[in-house]
Parts: C-alpha cells; sequence; structure tokens
C-alpha cells in the first residue's frame, strides 16, 4: 500500500472524501514489514503532503515505540517478601530490627532477578536461620506512595506453625534484629506501624478463612 491509498489498499475517491472529512491526523501505512509496518502520519489537508513519523503496530496504526523503549518506559513497583508464621497457641511471629523502632514480620526486599518466593525463603534464613520454603501465598498488599518511598507490593506468604523444636532453631541475624517474639493478634498494634496492623489483621482473618487476601494499603479491597 503505497501514501495516498485508502485504507482498504484502493485509491477510491470515497476513501478520499471520508478522509478528508476528518479533523484530527489519520495514521495509514506506507511500507509492510513483517508483523509491523511503517506508518506515515496524514496531517489536516492534501493527501499528498505525508510525513513520515515512526512505525505502527501493523493493526491499529498506532505509533508503538521500539521494545527496549518500551520497557525502559514502563512503570517501576518496589516488592518485598514476607513470612507469616504462629506458634501452636496462634501468636504471631514478630522481629525487633534494630534500624527502626516498630517491630516488623521478617522478610525483605525483592532483589533484582529474584521471585518474591525465593526472597522470602532467603530473607527468613538470614533472619531467622531457618531455611525452609515458604507455604502459599497468604497476602498480597499494594502500599502507596509516601514521603520516604515509592508505592510498593507487599507479598505475605504463610509460613505455618512452627514447632518448639522449630522455635529453638532460631539464631538472629547478627547486628539486623534484637530479637524475636509470639505476639496475640489484639497486641500486634501496640508494636507495629498502624499499615502492619492491619495487614497481620487481615492475614489472620485469610488463615481463619483459607483464603489469599487481596489488600490496599493493608485492608481488604472488597
Amino acid at each position: 500500500m503505497t501514501a495516498g491509498a485508502g485504507p482498504d489498499g484502493r485509491d477510491s475517491s470515497k476513501s478520499r472524501g471520508l478522509f478528508s472529512l476528518l479533523k484530527a491526523p489519520v495514521w495509514i501505512f506506507a511500507q509492510v514489514t513483517g508483523p509491523r509496518a511503517e506508518a506515515v502520519l496524514i496531517p489536516e489537508g492534501p493527501w499528498s503532503r505525508p510525513a513520515v513519523c515512526g512505525y505502527g503496530d501493523g493493526v491499529t496504526g498506532r505509533s508503538v515505540l521500539p521494545p527496549d523503549q518500551y520497557v525502559a518506559s514502563l512503570p517501576r513497583k518496589r516488592m518485598a517478601a514476607t513470612a507469616f508464621f504462629r506458634d501452636d497457641q496462634g501468636r504471631v511471629l514478630l522481629v525487633n530490627p534494630v534500624y527502626k523502632e516498630p517491630w516488623d514480620l521478617p522478610g525483605g526486599v525483592v532483589e533484582a532477578e529474584e521471585s518474591p518466593h525465593a526472597a522470602c525463603r532467603r530473607e527468613v534464613a538470614e533472619e531467622l536461620g531457618l531455611d525452609r520454603p515458604p507455604g502459599p501465598v497468604l497476602a498480597v498488599d499494594w502500599v502507596p506512595s509516601r514521603p520516604e518511598r515509592p508505592e510498593g507490593l507487599i507479598v505475605v506468604y504463610d509460613g505455618g506453625v512452627l514447632s518448639d523444636a522449630e522455635v529453638k532453631e532460631i539464631v538472629l541475624a547478627d547486628g539486623e534484629l534484637a530479637g524475636f517474639a509470639f505476639v496475640p493478634g489484639n497486641e500486634v498494634a501496640g508494636l507495629v506501624t498502624p499499615l502492619l496492623a492491619r495487614r497481620v489483621a487481615s492475614c489472620l482473618d485469610a488463615v481463619a478463612a483459607g483464603a489469599v487476601a487481596a489488600l490496599e494499603n493493608g485492608s481488604p479491597t472488597a
């Protein structure tokens, strides 16, 4: 198809008449190469003044960035993975980081080219000395941006119930954690941030229901 042809490839007066009525610029295809097509932008006015502008997707005619530029333009999200352990009384395992005041769930940032599942296992091994595969996903929490950090996605895995023998095997990461404790659900809010308190409460509900909690800022989405 050449510039100046109608959308169906035929140089018809009907095609010319239709496109002359359009107020916005119109994409047409000038040369097809495989699944993509070089596109020309027909500005308002005569058909004889096409301006080559880029590449279309070969179907809709919309301008498409080269793959590397498109990938580079995609938004990035911070991601973390944590484990939700309980004891035989249903209390929640919290850790006490030395670098901040509030307590937290064991876990941490998902590194580049690392899956959340692998990150959770790595963090638990580093922080608690327990090398065990995480259980199923218990909650996924989208957290909006804050002044000190960008938006993020937190994946919480069910760590299950730790036996007394497993608790005795815990070895805290040197220089990172000051301690750990199993805390009743109704006392968690006194040790953690309001965000984590909401997340823990939602995780306890998910454990009881045998479900996966979809959360935004710690609260259920529905």
